[in-house]
């Protein structure tokens, strides 16, 4: 037999506990979650087969938890209770505390933001969760058309799509008068063609 063949149970151990190390290390929630029941489960199957049964309960306890978490997050992510949409000036120091936190992380997916918070055509939102802050949604009008200068989440709800508040849910735009939306080219991970928009060329438009 080969040496996994052998020792086979000492992979699941070691592997379980080394997905177990991953998995907190993880900033989005649930990604986190996910990886965390993986191991749980592998180290209940592991301590099961070497009667360590103490372990046994806990990991089971572990796994269960998880489960109920990501329950929970999946059914989060649509609720129009769970988030709500903020609009803040564009010049307010607490939308540029959140610019300036992420900056570095913001120029990754959107590298050649343009936001210039004194054009009078400038709107931004911000997303939250209770009092924790999710995200920001930057614009700029032309007419009744929105033109998307940024729309970031942070790492720990990447998972979810929390701007789909401002397009569609809220009502925060029609409010305003708009009519359309239109994202910016080559913006990185885009992901409104899951939530309604059509893809033109190289952008996505939704029509309000």
């Amino acid at each position: 037999m080969t040496w996994l063949g052998d020792h086979w149970i000492d992979v699941l151990g070691w592997g379980g506990s080394a997905l177990l190390v991953y998995s907190i290390l993880q900033t989005r929630l649930l990604r986190l979650r996910a990886l965390n029941l993986v191991a749980a489960s592998s180290l209940l199957v592991f301590n099961a087969l070497i009667e360590v049964w103490p372990m046994v309960a806990m990991n089971a306890v572990l796994a269960a938890i998880n489960a109920y978490f990501i329950v929970r997050l999946l059914r989060e992510q649509h609720d129009d209770t769970v988030f709500a949409v903020i609009e803040v000036r564009p010049e307010s120091k607490y939308l540029q505390h959140i610019l300036d936190n992420h900056r570095e992380d913001i120029a990754r997916f959107q590298p050649d933001l343009d936001w210039q918070a004194g054009r009078p055509e400038s709107h931004a939102f911000v997303v939250v969760k209770g009092d924790e802050t999710v995200g920001a949604v930057l614009l700029r009008a032309e007419g009744d058309v929105a033109q998307v200068q940024l729309d970031y989440v942070t790492p720990r709800y990447r998972d979810f799509s929390p701007g789909e508040f401002v397009w569609r849910r809220s009502g925060v735009l029609r409010e305003r008068g708009f009519r359309k939306v239109m994202t910016p080219a080559h913006m990185v991970d885009a992901y409104y063609d899951k939530i309604g928009f059509t893809r033109v060329g190289e952008q996505y438009v939704l029509e309000l």
